[in-house]
């Protein structure tokens, strides 16, 4: 017999407990749960087929057709299903909840599976991933000048047992017009909400979690308003690094990248840049300077850098002088120096 399931309780249980999406393909691209394996009822043309049915004729016709659809699909749901459950133990859900949840979890149940339904389906994981976005975290932020090696140093205190969220790795995208560093494809703006809630939902309430100094938009991705929010009011530590150092990361990170990709970027920003100064870094692109390239553009981002910090309540900000380079370093220096500023 199929038992319903909160979506709070399945994400308890979500280790042990498979989670089957039975929504078309083009549904869960645009969005899903984390963790969550497609198993498509209908195909995106089926679906629309079913509901243009149901719009012109009804419920009744639109469930027959339904059942013409998948008729002989059965067979191939029930042996994906045994493959992503194979101790026969699964959750199923949907838009809502509704009929193409109900009707895979009632194919499973009399195929012998412990079926878990559940309730409000997708729409109810949505809006329990904007409570997330809501609850309040003890937010330290760590800002510092493009090349400071603020995610160099959040990933190595993250592996130290400190809590760090890379919003940069959830959108796919560097924050910069050079971000997708010509390989990352961000995800959609549902589905970076719904990566980022599933990171919050581990955060101790009441121990610092660590962010990177971002604007709202990453990429074409946009932080959620309540968090973002929240990160312009926090603590915000200004890592001060040489600017040598700083060109010198940069170099490793861009300096590889392919020079048609880098300058159809720097045209991008060309009426920010400069038509002159987007001139010189074109010029020391194709010429192979990559660290005259990175000197003219740090120009721009240095500008904009210090424009954001200019509208964060200056009590709220604090330098500290870092290296850039030593994580381990600047890591034992940077929880120190947290210790001693007012939160």
């Amino acid at each position: 017999m199929t038992k319903s399931i909160t979506i709070a309780d399945w994400i308890q249980q979500a280790p042990t407990l498979p989670l089957v999406d039975v929504r078309t393909p083009a549904e869960f691209t645009r969005g899903h749960i984390p963790g969550a394996c497609n198993v498509p009822l209908f195909s995106n043309e089926e679906r629309a087929q079913v509901g243009t049915t149901y719009r012109q004729q009804g419920r009744e016709p639109a469930i027959l057709l339904g059942f013409d659809l998948t008729g002989a699909k059965w067979s191939g749901f029930i042996q994906q299903c045994l493959q992503i459950a194979p101790g026969k133990r699964i959750a199923v859900h949907c838009w809502r909840g509704g009929m193409r949840s109900g009707a895979m979890a009632w194919a499973l149940d009399l195929y012998g599976f412990e079926v878990y339904q559940v309730q409000g389906g997708y729409k109810e994981y949505r809006r329990w991933a904007h409570r997330q976005f809501e609850r309040m975290y003890e937010l330290r932020i760590l800002g510092g000048m493009t090349g400071s090696g603020k995610t160099r140093l959040l990933q190595y205190m993250k592996a130290r047992g400190q809590q760090v969220i890379d919003l940069e790795e959830l959108a796919q995208h560097k924050g910069s017009s050079y971000g997708t560093m010509n390989r990352m494809v961000q995800p959609s703006q549902e589905q970076f909400e719904n990566e980022l809630a599933w990171q919050l939902k581990e955060m101790q309430t009441g121990k610092p979690l660590w962010l990177e100094d971002e604007c709202q938009k990453i990429g074409k991705r946009i932080i959620p308003v309540p968090l973002w929010q929240q990160m312009r009011t926090a603590p915000m530590i200004d890592l001060q690094v040489p600017a040598v150092q700083r060109i010198d990361a940069l170099l490793e990170e861009y300096g590889c990248l392919d020079p048609d990709f880098l300058i159809a970027c720097t045209e991008r920003i060309r009426k920010r840049l400069g038509p002159l100064q987007t001139q010189q870094a074109i010029a020391a692109i194709r010429e192979g300077r990559m660290a005259d390239f990175i000197r003219i553009v740090l120009v721009y981002y240095d500008k904009t850098y210090h424009k954001g910090l200019g509208m964060r309540p200056p009590e709220r900000v604090f330098p500290l002088e870092a290296s850039g380079k030593d994580p381990e370093a600047d890591s034992r220096q940077l929880l120190r120096f947290i210790k001693t500023i007012p939160v």
